[in-house]
């Protein structure tokens, strides 16, 4: 459904106009992959590794679920949104299933630092800094998967909204893609600080140090991560070679993080369609009526990323319309900070955005970083192969045996097509899997997994295959020399009469003619089995099959 354009008259005031946000909020979300802390076991238990450590500023959190008296109706709501296999992911409910019988069963495991509480933000050069409070920053770790997520949300009040777009556009870089004239970082902010309670500063980026991230890159062969986000990490750390510390983790996708935003206006109306989509596609600022791309990349915006439940209604609604656009990068929630259906911190979309519409968003992504991270994977796995190395060749079949078991249980803990029966929730899951292209990806890394699941099952069949062939032949020729030996015990020749000393050495005879007939055999088991080949085939003449047995008892290499 399209936008209803304005009256007429006042259009030209109303689009000459920023239109205030009276609130914003934005979200980031950053997946991560992390390194093994244990060689050789499935299942890392990172969290267990960051319990340990002693002087860190994250602690584990549970649920309201908890704690009774915690428990609200934003809780319920946002815990009866999802289906019983999602509660039982999301929350460790037993919904639907046998409950867990072992406290190492839980899927998700949350931990939260609370000494961060605003951060100063400059955008760019020469602007006034803006302070937007932290409301939480979290750490999601996954079991069987070797995935971290960090969480980082913001929000202040009665900013413009090119200032709005500004700091969305630029909060969530994990590190500058290049440097302007003034040695900023590009589309980075000018200035990052994150603030204690007391307003002391904790960390600060340092986009602007270009000579750093340079030498980084070109030693470790990896981009270097921003000095306000890794502060924010710690103790976890940058991967590199060299690096030593138990928790170590590496980039999976584009440097900008996904991130989810919230905007209340007096009137969502006002809004022109060249905003919409900046705010949808997350682009700089721009003029209200000013398309980011061409009109043909943008024939199908409203139908492909808009879910327009709550647009574009009638009568006494009309005012209060609020829109969800979806893109893969982001979810933006926009409407009415006047209308309790949609400002509601309790029960209304504000709530939901902080919780129902979060995971959604964390749920995809984390699936989309977890399909990468078993592709990668698979593929260092190849890069490690060595044909012909019998040590490499087993290191190989170990690790594609292990990755079909994660990948096995991945698929039975965390891939599921629904989440919900609630309509909008329904929809916007939808929106991300066709945009995140999880289904694709989910085929793809399926068909690697395959795909090295019949190269070991063929090369188990052709092992097999050869020691049958090597024991069919042995015991074919090892025939002969069990009947020469069951002559001993018969009285064709009767040696029981004679002295030991004979005995001893007719049998020492017998076993070595055995014993030299039976390494005979294995050492020219492919051989004979092409003599007995040719035997069994009538279409070989004789002379065929005597010059089969001349090749077989021919020393030297086998002829081609």
């Amino acid at each position: 459904m399209g936008l209803r354009r304005p009256h007429a008259r006042g259009h030209a005031c109303l689009m000459s106009q920023d239109p205030t946000v009276r609130h914003f909020r934005q979200i980031v979300l950053w997946p991560l992959q992390l390194m093994p802390v244990r060689p050789g076991q499935q299942v890392q238990r990172h969290w267990e590794v960051l319990d340990s450590v002693g002087s860190t500023e994250w602690r584990r959190v549970g649920d309201a679920f908890g704690d009774n008296s915690g428990f609200r109706e934003r809780h319920y709501r946002e815990f009866v949104t999802f289906l019983p296999y999602v509660q039982r992911l999301l929350y460790g409910a037993p919904a639907g299933q046998e409950a867990a019988r072992s406290r190492g069963s839980q899927s998700l495991y949350i931990y939260r630092r609370d000494d961060v509480r605003r951060v100063r933000l400059v955008c760019q050069h020469g602007e006034a800094p803006h302070e937007l409070e932290v409301d939480r920053i979290e750490l999601y770790f996954f079991l069987d998967a070797d995935i971290a997520v960090l969480l980082c949300e913001l929000h202040t009040d009665d900013i413009p909204l090119r200032t709005a777009q500004d700091i969305l556009f630029r909060f969530g870089r994990a590190y500058p893609g290049f440097w302007d004239a003034r040695g900023d970082g590009g589309n980075c902010p000018h200035q990052v600080d994150w603030l204690g309670a007391d307003g002391q500063v904790l960390a600060s980026a340092d986009f602007d140090a270009s000579s750093q991230y340079l030498e980084f890159a070109a030693r470790h062969r990896t981009p270097r991560i921003a000095a306000h986000w890794e502060f924010l990490l710690q103790p976890l750390a940058q991967e590199y070679t060299g690096q030593t510390a138990a928790l170590r983790y590496r980039q999976l996708e584009y440097y900008r993080m996904p991130l989810l935003c919230y905007f209340g206006f007096d009137d969502p109306r006002q809004l022109t369609r060249a905003q919409f989509v900046r705010l949808g596609m997350v682009t700089n600022p721009g003029d209200p009526d000013d398309l980011p791309y061409s009109a043909v990349t943008l024939r199908d915006f409203e139908s492909t990323y808009c879910n327009d439940t709550f647009w574009g209604r009638s009568g006494q609604h009309a005012r209060t319309d609020s829109r969800i656009i979806v893109t893969d990068a982001a979810i933006a929630l926009i409407g009415c900070h006047l209308d309790p259906f949609f400002a509601g911190a309790e029960t209304g979309m504000l709530a939901q955005f902080r919780s129902q519409y979060r995971l959604l968003f964390l749920i995809a992504h984390f699936r989309k970083a977890a399909l990468l991270s078993m592709s990668d994977e698979l593929a260092v796995a190849m890069d490690r192969l060595t044909v012909g190395d019998a040590d490499s060749v087993r290191d190989f079949k170990r690790t594609i045996r292990q990755m079909m078991e994660v990948f096995l249980r991945f698929t039975h803990r965390y891939w599921f097509h629904e989440v919900s029966n609630q309509w909008v929730a329904r929809d916007v899951f939808e929106r991300l899997r066709r945009q995140l292209n999880l289904d694709e990806l989910f085929k793809e890394v399926r068909d690697e997994v395959m795909d090295m699941n019949s190269y070991l099952d063929s090369d188990a069949a052709r092992r097999q295959a050869n020691t049958v062939l090597r024991l069919t032949v042995v015991t074919v020729f090892g025939l002969v020399g069990t009947v020469a030996t069951g002559l001993l015990g018969m009285n064709l020749l009767d040696e029981a009469t004679q002295p030991l000393a004979r005995r001893v050495g007719l049998f020492a005879l017998t076993l070595v003619l055995v014993l030299a007939l039976t390494t005979f055999s294995v050492a020219r088991s492919k051989r004979l089995a092409d003599f007995l080949d040719a035997m069994s085939d009538e279409r070989v003449p004789w002379r065929g099959k005597w010059v089969s047995l001349r090749d077989a008892l021919r020393p030297g290499p086998r002829r081609r």
